[in-house]
């Protein structure tokens, strides 16, 4: 069969790489793909397919005969590609555009919070710049300002000062720098802890956790700079004792799914919960995404030993129910090798070279890569995540960073430390 993956980023990447291991596969599309799914499709059955128009990719899947399709990021789940496929009758995962406001609108998500009773951070929202303002003003810093719609990554300013919020506010509101996105602003209680993310596979009813991770926002080593896609993530997540994860699905997880039915938005599709988990063990929720996370795919799909496609087949039938998922018992770090002056404006076209052969115990995966003429170049802001497997989170990191140092590109940067967090509990 023949299987579509929409989307150009390292966690397509993941997804297609693993797909395409299945012997009922006999090709992985995916739209429109990257420098790594176009190096790897002679070997591993995945093509790349230029197409971003989501009536355009429908009709391809409908004269191709594709089996089913995976959607990878957030934005074609906001315009309805989900609603579109459906009405034409094809197999597709992912959540309708009215339910993929559980990440489009953080206003959404945080109303759909409170009226749920699931745990999450105080806060209000605002489209007038002058209360925003004084809303801040009233309760102090530290405080997060979140961008309404979808940012690609840099809606979230942590603001550690007043002067902090005070420039988000106007960078968001009166500077119009987010554009649509940044129109109606969410201020947050800032919370304490440490966070970890919580994906799940739901077929409207049925949940399938998938194994935990942690991911790394912060630019630079000891969690400092800015707020970025992500810059790092391993699985398992030892904060997330089986003590919490019985939480997080009982709290979060259950009252959310139950709650869009009950709302007559019944959720279909990854959704992932970043989780902000307290030193006296409560958890709240920092936000929803409607999609698997990135980097947080790249080591889960690296650990996951079963068949994702027979997952999927078994969520857009409903019956998840039936599924149990199988996993390497070793810890998978990923690392992200990003471009200079990411993230503000990366510089793209910088040649890569030195990437080691995929093991056992490591696997590279691409995202904002592009192959010109045979030659692998820079395209985007986060462009490798290297996934190195081992026993502990000390030997995969070591094994991780072994390979970050081979691979070559001009004005490569990555932190130093993944994985810290989980060493320092250890040590």
């Amino acid at each position: 069969m023949k299987i579509l993956v929409v989307g150009s980023g390292g966690r397509e990447h993941a997804l297609a790489w693993h797909l395409a291991k299945s012997d009922k596969v006999q090709l992985v599309y995916v739209a429109p793909g990257n420098g790594g799914t176009a190096q790897n499709s002679k070997l591993h059955g995945i093509q790349n397919l230029p197409i971003t128009d989501l009536n355009a990719l429908a009709d391809f899947v409908e004269k191709e005969n594709i089996t089913l399709t995976v959607v990878g990021p957030e934005k074609p789940l906001s315009e309805g590609i989900v609603d579109l496929f459906r009405a034409r009758g094809l197999k597709i995962f992912g959540p309708t555009k009215q339910a993929a406001q559980l990440e489009s609108s953080k206003d959404y998500a945080k109303a759909f919070m409170k009226r749920h009773g699931i745990p999450t951070a105080e806060y209000e929202t605002f489209s007038d710049v002058v209360a925003a303002h004084q809303y801040i003003d009233v309760k102090g810093a530290p405080i997060v300002i979140k961008a309404d719609g979808l940012a690609a990554g840099k809606g979230v300013v942590v603001a550690m000062t007043l002067e902090e919020a005070h420039q988000a506010v106007d960078m968001m509101l009166s500077d119009n720098k987010l554009g649509d996105a940044g129109a109606r602003v969410v201020i947050e209680e800032f919370l304490t802890g440490e966070e970890a993310s919580f994906i799940v596979m739901v077929d409207g009813k049925n949940i399938l956790p998938l194994a935990t991770s942690q991911d790394h926002k912060r630019l630079k080593d000891h969690d400092q700079g800015p707020n970025t896609g992500g810059m790092g993530a391993y699985s398992p997540a030892p904060v997330v004792t089986p003590t919490l994860y019985a939480k997080t699905l009982r709290e979060i997880i259950k009252p959310t799914v139950a709650g869009m039915a009950k709302d007559g938005i019944p959720y279909t599709g990854f959704l992932y919960a970043g989780l902000m988990i307290h030193p006296d063990g409560s958890i709240k929720t920092l936000e929803f995404n409607c999609r698997m996370g990135d980097p947080e795919t790249q080591p889960i799909m690296a650990r996951l030993k079963s068949n994702l496609l027979e997952a999927l087949f078994h969520a857009v039938d409903g019956t998840l129910d039936q599924v149990d998922l199988d996993w390497d018992s070793r810890v998978a770090l990923g690392v992200v090798m990003a471009s200079y002056n990411y993230p503000d404006t990366p510089r793209v076209g910088d040649e890569i070279t030195n990437i080691p052969e995929e093991d056992a115990s490591h696997v590279v995966f691409h995202a904002g890569t592009t192959l010109e003429n045979g030659v692998l170049r820079t395209s985007g802001g986060r462009v490798l995540c290297v996934v190195g497997l081992d026993g502990n989170v000390k030997a995969a990191q070591a094994r991780a960073y072994e390979y970050v140092k081979e691979i070559q590109f001009d004005g490569a940067q990555y932190r130093s430390d993944i994985g810290h967090l989980a060493i320092k509990t250890k040590s």
